[in-house]
């Protein structure tokens, strides 16, 4: 039987990314960061100077055929991991400069061209738990379950601001919120593939649940999907 596919969509901090590892290791499936993959993008047109106030959206589509966005095994915590030019960049990607850039990145129509066709290579045989913020409407349409996960800005800032201060940088809470906000607009917003809660999305509301118990929850609806297809095989 074929495996389900699973798309975690939300805004961001709202821990997308750690719920879906979770439920990836725990069903025995693959996990695809697709955040992960415009925040290289993102860093990538920094490196290049490719971006002052805004991203130079001509100058950044001459490049994109030729970069390589790909994901590697980290053998001491069995994560995959991104990598740019084959070179694993997964710190440098979480930072707040590419933080503050990567919705506009990932709002250009080009680059979305380019990840959401090798995001959907990726999931073709099932089997993947991949988490951002079109997964259930533009990416996956037909994934066997969707979940759409939401929190206040201020817990998310908040999650956000203490896991920066933990990797050492020096930032504000006050910037970090700002951020988050400035992310919700743009991501809700933009033209292309806006965030939307697809309609036959289940949606969790965590600012007041704890990871476990949403963990739990989630993990009993997948468990559910799979035994339907199962039963209808």
């Amino acid at each position: 039987m074929k495996k389900i596919s699973i798309a975690i969509d939300g805004y961001s901090s709202t821990g997308k990314s750690t719920l879906a590892r979770q439920l990836a290791r725990e069903l025995g499936y693959i996990y695809i960061d697709t955040g992960a993959m415009y925040r290289a993008v993102t860093l990538f047109a920094l490196r290049e100077g490719l971006i002052r106030e805004e991203p130079d959206e001509p100058a950044l589509e001459k490049r994109l055929a030729a970069l390589e966005i790909g994901f590697e095994r980290n053998d001491e915590t069995g994560r995959s991991e991104v990598t740019l030019e084959g070179k694993n960049v997964e710190g440098e990607i979480r930072n707040l400069d590419v933080s503050r850039y990567v919705s506009q990145i990932a709002a250009l129509g080009a680059v979305r061209e380019k990840l959401v066709a090798q995001q959907q290579a990726m999931a073709a045989q099932g089997g993947v738990v991949m988490d951002g913020r079109d997964i259930g409407t533009v990416v996956l349409p037909e994934a066997d379950l969707k979940i759409f996960m939401t929190a206040s800005p201020e817990i998310r800032a908040n999650r956000r601001y203490k896991e920066l201060l933990d990797r050492g940088e020096q930032v504000r809470y006050e910037e970090v919120l700002q951020n988050v906000r400035d992310r919700d607009y743009i991501d809700s917003n933009r033209e292309i593939s806006p965030l939307r809660k697809a309609a036959d999305a289940i949606e969790f509301d965590n600012s007041d649940m704890g990871m476990e118990e949403q963990f739990e929850r989630i993990h009993a609806h997948a468990l559910r999907v799979i035994d339907k297809k199962k039963g209808a095989s």
